[in-house]
């Protein structure tokens, strides 16, 4: 897909973030967006923002990780814009700390946005595209997270590890089904100053944790804090990023080069069947 004036994009988890930088990038190229969020406030902010830069663009505020509300997303998509040409499923949470004290409430809320939220998306949008019989694009976020298993993180990692697996099997059974024209990538960054280490915001009430946080917890809270807050791309670099592989077909977006060497170390652990090497151990990509 390498065309964009006038093609309809959705993007979840677009109140900020990624999904805002998305949406900016999509109005500058003259795309219809629609826009989905759990969060309607920061929804219509981004909503105003779109259109004040000249943007056609609806907000449709959307918990990803309910398949109902997903599919509503898809009829009000059809409905405003007849078609669908470019899907970002890029709704993201996360929550750290050791692997045994995170609560059932933490993984549910995770794996809830993470790893649903991306398969709600295919399901509903997926059989609108090969209707469509025209080309598209599917961009799933999931992270390094998703490459590697930085300790400390072991909820946010297994989500993304899911999502990686998820999307390259997406890539294959398009194949498998004769629907070349579907092109998909599969978006892996590392630490960019986003909305994601104040994901507790969205956290539904009834998935809140009583106890309070843990030293294990709270150290991960305030490692990601900094991390992200140093990143040196912003979200806008991402989205340029991120555009440019659609518009070349490619799948992998490595948006932080350095990373590949903690990468190849895994890789490199399990082939030589090592213990694994704490990828926190070689220097952080910026």
């Amino acid at each position: 897909m390498d065309r964009f004036e006038g093609k309809v994009a959705v993007i979840t988890g677009a109140g900020s973030g990624f999904g805002r930088a998305f949406a900016m990038k999509g109005a500058a190229l003259g795309m219809k967006l629609v826009l989905a969020d759990v969060d309607a406030a920061a929804l219509a902010a981004t909503l105003d923002a779109v259109r004040a830069a000249g943007g056609a663009a609806i907000g449709v505020a959307t918990d990803v990780s309910d398949g109902a509300q997903v599919d509503a997303l898809a009829r009000a998509s059809l409905d405003a814009f007849g078609s669908v040409h470019l899907l970002f499923n890029n709704a993201g949470v996360g929550a750290g700390g050791f692997v045994w004290e995170n609560s059932a409430n933490d993984w549910q809320w995770v794996f809830g946005v993470n790893v649903m939220g991306v398969a709600n998306g295919l399901r509903a949008f997926v059989p609108v595209m090969l209707a469509q019989n025209e080309p598209a694009h599917i961009v799933n976020t999931a992270s390094v997270a998703g490459l590697l298993a930085a300790p400390a993180m072991g909820v946010y990692n297994a989500s993304k590890h899911a999502v990686v697996a998820l999307t390259e099997t997406l890539y294959h059974d398009l194949r498998l089904a004769g629907a070349s024209s579907i092109g998909v990538s599969l978006l892996c960054p590392a630490f960019v100053p986003t909305g994601i280490a104040d994901a507790e915001r969205s956290r539904p009430g009834a998935l809140a944790n009583d106890a309070p946080y843990t030293a294990s917890q709270k150290l991960a809270a305030r490692q990601l804090t900094r991390a992200v807050e140093g990143g040196k791309l912003s979200a806008g670099d991402i989205a340029e990023l991120t555009f440019d592989a659609v518009r070349e077909g490619r799948f992998y977006v490595i948006t932080h080069p350095a990373i590949m060497a903690s990468v190849q170390l895994r890789l490199d652990d399990i082939a030589q069947l090592r213990n694994p090497t704490d990828p926190m151990s070689l220097k952080r990509p910026r």
